[in-house]
């Protein structure tokens, strides 16, 4: 169990509870927090005209609202911002989404009731997770629509998704022997306000966008070794002169999991210690840039992938809704920390360097598949008749579609601000939109992988050479060989493309080589 609260929270410690569904407990610290803010609320709010309180919301702001409607008015704003469209979130979009909101409420500055972070990380334990939509925030004021959404399931009201099905949220709560929240004060503008649903995807991106890179850079290795490369494209001494931490720590990583490579060749060996007297040489001096610029490519993903973990980090433990209500301080503070610019910039960046990778890969796909360039295997990878059957002809259309679609979804939601709320926002982040598009992008660029896996793994098998491989090659291809084996003959290979990219997806790869990536990256310091 995990315990939320007190601490910063970290990618890993987020990882644990969305992606691996630990149970989290609450601090008894941050409990406190809550218990005195909302305390602190209540005697304050007494004959003070504060936003969210006593008044209408956003343009409407200018009304005071009667005490005896406060209790409705809270009420009123949760029901009528559930206007949410599109598809639903995912339950781990969803779980991710619950978790951020739950942790900026537990900092103590929100004015809410402790019953509030009682039940969201009760339902959080128990997977239980309101229907919210992906379409209808704008990032500004927060995500407003799609943590609507969710405070209408804490009220008891709307559908949740619960053991894989949709269901009425007054039957969840009577299987789970929970009682829905009652409101007190702000409790409804308290979860509404804030950029809980970007942070808590822009999370899960930034777990997988790291995965990819690790991914992408394992099979550029491997495709080294196919090609019996120069190993110094990835040497210590050509990279540390370049002074950018991402390239650097690429090439160290490529130069930790080739160890045990019979494939790989150093140059000095074939070039200067032997005299070249042809005039034309059939070897390439210098592999193509998709092999030989693996660092210099992969580099600004990982730094980007890297950045937006701090800034995700960052905001996940930020207090982001509106007013603040700072009991230590003894007063209200209004503003707009729910301003959503800081996420969508990232996710911006990082869905076009995931892009990038993604281009990266439908090149190496091609290399392999195209004689004239490796000189090494048939067309397609095709180890069956040639013009009768067609290896991988078919499959690569898929991840050259998939690219260009990446490449059509990386323009910036960032720079598409339109204002709206009768211009009381009149400059938005639309970062909600940035986190759910990166989300496809990175989806994506595992399917353009999951082809690449195939063809690498048919182009060992043809060459025969699984047994010269480095540890980490022999892993990925029998890894790679027990989803989808070695063919000649055609078959239809859909289902077993999907569950390469299944495995693609749900293996944590950084965890798998961490040991050796870790001591590698060390020894390189």
């Amino acid at each position: 169990m995990v315990s939320v609260g007190r601490k910063k929270m970290d990618i890993r410690e987020f990882e644990k509870i969305v992606v691996n569904s630990e149970a989290i407990s609450l601090n008894s610290q941050s409990l406190n927090m809550v218990r005195g803010s909302y305390d602190f609320l209540k005697v304050f709010s007494k004959g003070k005209l504060i936003y969210g309180i006593n008044t209408g919301f956003g343009p409407m702001a200018q009304y005071r609202i009667d005490d005896a409607d406060l209790r409705q008015l809270q009420y009123n704003l949760v029901r009528s911002h559930c206007s949410g469209m599109g598809k639903l979130l995912s339950p781990v979009h969803t779980r991710a989404m619950m978790l951020a909101r739950l942790n900026t409420l537990l900092l103590g500055y929100s004015g809410i009731h402790e019953d509030a972070v009682q039940l969201l990380a009760a339902l959080i334990n128990n997977e239980a997770y309101p229907c919210i939509y992906s379409h209808g925030g704008v990032g500004a004021s927060g995500d407003l629509v799609q943590l609507a959404h969710l405070a209408l399931g804490m009220i008891g009201e709307g559908e949740f998704v619960f053991k894989g099905k949709i269901s009425p949220a007054k039957k969840v709560y009577k299987e789970l022997q929970l009682e829905p929240l009652e409101i007190h004060i702000r409790e409804g503008l308290s979860i509404l306000n804030g950029t809980s649903a970007m942070t808590g995807i822009g999370g899960i991106n930034v777990i997988m966008a790291h995965r990819l890179v690790i991914w992408s850079t394992l099979m550029s290795l491997i495709l080294n070794e196919i090609t019996e490369a120069y190993s110094d494209s990835f040497s210590q001494e050509l990279n540390n002169v370049k002074l950018h931490a991402g390239q650097q720590t690429i090439a160290t990583w490529m130069r930790a999991l080739g160890k045990g490579s019979k494939l790989l060749r150093k140059r000095h060996e074939h070039l200067y210690e032997q005299q070249i007297t042809e005039e034309v040489i059939n070897d390439k001096v210098q592999e193509y840039y998709s092999l030989r610029c693996v660092p210099q490519i992969l580099g600004p993903v990982l730094d980007s992938v890297l950045n937006a973990r701090e800034v995700v980090e960052n905001e996940l433990n930020s207090v982001n809704d509106n007013p603040v209500v700072d009991h230590k301080n003894e007063n209200i503070f209004h503003g707009g920390n729910f301003h959503g610019d800081y996420i969508a910039l990232e996710m911006d960046k990082l869905k076009l360097v995931v892009t990038k990778l993604s281009m990266l890969a439908e090149r190496q796909l091609n290399f392999v598949l195209n004689p004239h360039l490796n000189q090494k295997l048939p067309a397609f990878a095709n180890a069956g008749k040639l013009g009768l059957n067609f290896g991988l002809q078919g499959m690569q259309y898929p991840a050259t579609s998939t690219v260009a679609e990446n490449q059509a979804l990386s323009t910036s939601l960032y720079i598409h601000s339109i204002p709206n709320n009768n211009d009381n926002q009149d400059i938005v982040s639309m970062g909600c939109n940035a986190a759910i598009m990166c989300s496809q992008v990175i989806e994506n660029a595992y399917e353009v992988l999951a082809v690449e896996l195939v063809a690498i793994a048919q182009a060992i098998d043809i060459l025969d050479i699984s047994g010269q491989l480095s540890v980490a090659g022999k892993w990925m291809h029998s890894s790679t060989r027990k989803l989808f084996p070695y063919f000649k003959e055609d078959f239809a290979p859909s289902q077993k493309m999907q569950a390469v990219k299944k495995w693609l997806m749900e293996t944590d790869i950084e965890a798998h080589f961490q040991k050796q990536l870790n001591a590698a990256t060390s020894d390189a310091k």
